[in-house]
């Protein structure tokens, strides 16, 4: 099913895409991650991501959001991308969360040509837990989810309400023992 949202936005819904899941475990981190592509049939990786997640025993899959496509910012001059967000619970710490998005990019082909490039997939952290990140290679919240439609309105479609913990505009002078991290109000 699809529902168009304007002339350049449209909601695609699929069996996995909003899903949610009814028994959730336990873990230590919440964190939702942005998923996006625009090479080969991006919706069916998107279900084989998905399973692929599923199968990872420090990742429980909580939620997703329906599938957005849109077009391509910064380099326009391509095909418009799929983009969705995922929420997840995780025992990983922010920077193997990192390392296993990375990983997993690469089982998937990502190939990184240049700055916004097509790619067959890509995943951000969007946020991990309510702490703010700022190491050379990760910073936490994401610096520009606020600014893309291709974020903002899959996270608005989340049900189990973390829609706010992604709208934090401060952080606590207080310093988790976590080198260059802050715990956000």
């Amino acid at each position: 099913m699809r529902k168009r949202l304007s002339a350049h936005l449209t909601l695609c819904f699929d069996k996995y895409f909003p899903w949610q899941n009814p028994h959730p475990f336990r873990r230590r981190h919440t964190a939702i991650l942005g998923i996006g592509g625009n090479i080969g049939n991006t919706r069916r990786r998107f279900a084989k991501l998905l399973r692929h997640f599923r199968r990872q025993p420090q990742i429980t899959v909580l939620e997703t959001s329906p599938i957005l496509k849109n077009p391509p910012f910064g380099y326009t001059d391509q095909k418009d991308f799929y983009n969705a967000v995922i929420l997840i619970e995780t025992n990983l710490s922010p920077s193997r969360l990192l390392r296993y998005a990375l990983r997993t990019e690469h089982i998937f082909k990502r190939k990184r040509a240049f700055k916004n490039s097509p790619r067959t997939l890509d995943v951000d952290i969007i946020v991990f837990d309510k702490i703010a990140v700022h190491k050379r290679h990760l910073t936490l919240p994401h610096p520009h989810f606020r600014k893309r439609e291709s974020v903002l309105i899959p996270l608005s479609y989340l049900k189990r309400g973390l829609y706010e913990t992604v709208h934090i505009h401060g952080a606590d002078t207080r310093r988790s023992a976590q080198k260059g991290t802050t715990r956000l109000r």
